[in-house]
């Protein structure tokens, strides 16, 4: 459509296409009475993704007009289903009255919907943030021979506004713990496959480009300082952070551009350093199935079964918690202290969770009001909330530290709760236009209008009765019909008897129709009450809003006291109910572990065999042997999951653990081809290994299970081999090693900090019993053939394994559980000497007779 001259086409058309070339890569709903239409390419596309009907109606310039169309009061799940695909809507609407307009209606655009700045509860899911962020690529003054990247992200909902400098290679481990639901990036810079497939929320449909010039920091500097209210942005801690400002100043322009609204809630921005947060990379947050399974599933994980919460905000938060575990150890002895306090008063607990049931999603709705996108019932559930203020904090223990600090920000807010009692129904409609929301007694005005609308009756029999009695007239009637309105009926052998202020108004042929001015002043009353009615609760709603937008800050602080009370809460009563423990924070580097267990599987079998793990510096590295299916993979994430829930300030499955200063935990755990990357098995395993053994440090913890089985034995033994001496003498990271490969054992004579361990099994008749304890030593054998009986694989399969097994152990491997490759087989060893090769060497085949030739044939024959 773009080719053709706009004045070809109809007014209507006109106005469309005006609107659409404003914002042309969105979809555009046009509304059309009661319902949003969309046209051409639009049409098409909305016919595609939501299955509706593409229809063609007419045509403008020549040009059939296809349409498609959605319901407006059905709207928001036709959105959803867009947002979900990562799609933009614009929503145009009629701003004009149909019944004066001459031409097309006039329409505005009244907002802009997109996946990273959904508001409306509607189109939410109220389990987790829905946070949109920008991109800066450039280099630092600091470390100008490293590629960087500003990144500065927003949670419209709740206000909240973060920046970071990072080097380029670290941004996918970013964009998965931030999980950004919209990126804004130039156009210029590539997001590549590789980071975007790190991330699971990284989607195509959800990166926005925009021209590089827009990512300026020094105008992004001047526009963030008037949005915060402020001369300049040193007071925030972020001025030296160029990249990261321009960023944010692209975010904030993005965001005034889509909401059309001021943006009270935004007054700040918060910096974060890496070295706030004990540092996950997307792999391992994918292999420790946190928040989503491997398969991309909400269960089982680790916050299915720790969400008990009572609110979204408590299930957010510990979302959160679970994707920022931290390094400061003041907040989270705060939090395990908390947790403790209340798992020691459960009845507290419970009573709490009952009171936390009824609260509303303040965080949300205190970012809608700021947005004045807030609807009726919002605001009664804020005012609900409110009421119970008073028994949340009498509830709560005094315990003289975190909570009592979270018992003074639930204090009392008589001011707001009463006016929201007085201008708010009990049970308001669920949405505006419909009216219903202002209650009775608030607006001496609107309860005029609605008693005309409501008491209409009853007035004409009132007005019928008096007027029977001032005229004298017994059969006169107050009556109504749509064409002349209210009027008084008399007949026409009594109408000498009207009193003098009445009007005539129609003739009959044997009646006359009368108005007087208490009638007429009525019936312009009455007529237009309804409309005005809803006219007056639209103008009466939107100031309330306006008078509670003052009060945002302070209800943002009380939602984050009660979603921090619902999650310690929630965690105390998982505190008791999983048998879990408060973990003991040390100074000395390590992990000491007794009795743990991984809570997930824990949760899916009847009986979990719990094992102990000690890593210090003379315990550095466990090298864990052992059958498949004997637990190594769940021994390892479990370690790993107890050593995150411990720096996220929870309780953790163990009987005691004690969590020494941990920077980051990496994760090497299975692996699968990634095809859109070109990538093999094989090199996405190197490719993380690589990216552990270049990034862990001495503090790290790291994972490893089954390094180099994904090419041939000798390649993999090789790799695996040089890749746990790397740790245990260059990293020095506290590591757990899983493999099949028994040669790598022989490393604990090498390294002392080197610590064999293994998990056995044991053939009891035709059957293998998996013990799952973890034992000192090396595994005795790896019952592979045993495991595959168990998989299924058919009986001659199996019998013809253990032959050729046998035939393989004959002719191949010393004496023993598994013989040695390294010794008989590494190409770079020396050979052994043979008597035989040493007696060739001696030999000088030009003085040799055909006898003496002959009778050394017969000594080497000898030798074999």
């Amino acid at each position: 459509m773009s080719s053709t001259k706009e004045s070809a086409h109809t007014p209507m058309m006109q106005q469309y296409l005006g609107i659409k070339a404003q914002n042309p890569d969105m979809l555009l709903f046009y509304r059309m009475g009661d319902f949003y239409e969309l046209f051409f390419d639009d049409a098409e596309k909305a016919a595609r993704l939501l299955n509706i009907t593409l229809t063609t109606r007419g045509s403008s310039a020549g040009t059939p007009i296809k349409m498609a169309g959605v319901p407006y009061h059905s709207a928001e799940q036709y959105l959803a289903r867009l947002l979900k695909l990562g799609e933009s809507v614009v929503i145009a609407e009629q701003i004009g009255d149909p019944a004066t307009s001459k031409g097309p209606v006039e329409r505005q655009v009244a907002r802009i919907v997109t996946p990273g700045t959904l508001t409306d509860s509607g189109l939410l899911d109220e389990t987790r943030d829905t946070l949109i962020l920008a991109l800066a690529p450039g280099r630092l003054n600091a470390t100008p021979s490293v590629e960087s990247v500003g990144v500065a992200w927003l949670n419209l909902s709740a206000g909240r506004f973060q920046v970071s400098e990072i080097p380029t290679s670290t941004l996918p481990a970013l964009l998965a713990r931030v999980r950004p639901a919209e990126i804004l990036a130039p156009d210029d810079f590539a997001l590549s496959g590789a980071a975007c497939a790190e991330s699971a929320s990284i989607k195509v449909g959800a990166v926005r480009r925009l021209a590089p010039w827009q990512f300026d920091s020094d105008s992004a500097h001047t526009r963030l300082a008037q949005q915060f209210g402020s001369r300049d942005l040193s007071g925030f801690g972020v001025a030296d952070l160029t990249l990261a400002l321009a960023a944010a100043g692209v975010l904030l322009d993005y965001i005034q551009t889509t909401q059309r609204t001021a943006l009270p809630h935004i007054q700040a921005i918060h910096a974060e350093r890496d070295s706030d947060f004990v540092q996950l990379d997307a792999a391992t947050r994918r292999n420790l199935e946190l928040t989503e399974t491997l398969r991309g599933e909400a269960s089982p994980t680790l916050l299915s079964v720790l969400d008990t919460t009572a609110t979204g905000m408590g299930t957010r938060l510990l979302r959160h918690w679970l994707h920022h575990p931290l390094r400061d150890r003041n907040v989270l002895t705060r939090r395990r202290d908390a947790i403790g306090v209340l798992a020691e008063q459960p009845d507290t607990a419970a009573a709490l969770t009952r009171l936390l049931k009824s609260c509303a999603d303040v965080e949300r709705i205190s970012g809608r009001i700021a947005l004045k996108s807030a609807r009726p019932r919002d605001l009664s559930g804020l005012r609900d909330t409110l009421a119970l203020l008073p028994d949340l904090a009498a509830a709560l223990p005094a315990d003289r530290a975190h909570l009592s600090t979270l018992q003074r920000a639930l204090a009392a807010r008589l001011d707001l709760h009463q006016l929201l009692a007085r201008a708010v129904l009990p049970e308001p409609a669920s949405v505006l236009r419909e009216g219903g929301v202002i209650a009775d007694g608030f607006d001496a005005d609107l309860d005029e209008l609605r008693a005309l609308t409501r008491d209409a009756g009853a007035f004409l029999l009132e007005l019928e009765t008096r007027e029977r009695a001032r005229s004298g007239i017994a059969t006169l009637k107050v009556e109504y019909n749509r064409v002349h309105g209210f009027y008084i009926e008399v007949s026409r052998a009594q109408s000498d008897k009207v009193p003098d202020d009445y009007r005539r108004r129609q003739t009959l042929k044997n009646a006359e129709r009368y108005i007087t001015p208490e009638l007429k002043a009525f019936e312009d009353k009455a007529l237009s009450a309804q409309g005005r009615a809803l006219a007056r609760e639209k103008v009466l709603f939107e100031a309330l809003l306006e008078s509670l937008t003052p009060h945002v800050p302070a209800l943002l602080d009380m939602a984050a006291a009660l979603a921090e009370i619902d999650v310690l809460t929630s965690q105390a009563e998982r505190a008791t109910t999983l048998k879990l423990c408060a973990p003991e924070y040390t100074s000395e580097p390590g992990i000491v572990i007794r009795a743990g267990r991984h809570p997930v599987v824990e949760a899916q079998v009847s009986h979990f065999i719990p094992n102990d793990v000690q890593l210090t510096r003379a315990r550095q590295m466990l090298l864990i042997t052992g059958p498949n299916m004997g637990g190594k993979s769940t021994y390892m994430r479990q370690v790993a999951l107890i050593t995150l829930l411990a720096c996220c300030g929870l309780w953790v499955p163990a009987s005691s653990a004690k969590i020494g200063d941990i920077d980051q935990i990496f994760t090497r755990i299975g692996a699968s081809d990634d095809l859109a990357g070109g990538r093999s098995t094989f090199m996405v395993e190197m490719t993380e290994t690589a990216h552990i053994l270049h990034n862990a440090s001495a503090n790290s913890l790291v994972l490893l299970d089954e390094i180099g089985r994904g090419t041939s034995t000798f390649d993999g033994l090789a790799l695996a081999w040089a890749v746990a001496r790397h740790l245990v003498s260059a990293t020095r990271a506290f590591t757990l090693f899983a493999t099949h490969y028994f040669e790598l054992t022989q490393l604990a004579n090498e390294y002392k900090q080197l610590v064999n361990v293994h998990l056995d099994a044991k053939e009891h008749g035709a059957n293998l019993v998996f013990l799952h304890a973890v034992e000192e030593g090396p595994a005795s054998q790896s019952y592979g053939i045993q495991v595959a009986r168990l998989a299924g694989v058919p009986g001659p399969v199996i019998a013809a394994a253990r032959r050729h097994l046998r035939e393989l152990e004959d002719a191949q491997l010393q004496p023993g559980p598994q013989g040695d490759l390294f010794v008989a087989h590494l190409p770079n060893d020396e050979p052994p000497p043979h008597p035989a090769l040493d007696q060739l060497r001696e030999m000088d085949l030009d003085a040799l007779t055909p006898k003496a030739a002959l009778d050394m044939l017969y000594a080497l024959k000898a030798h074999l």
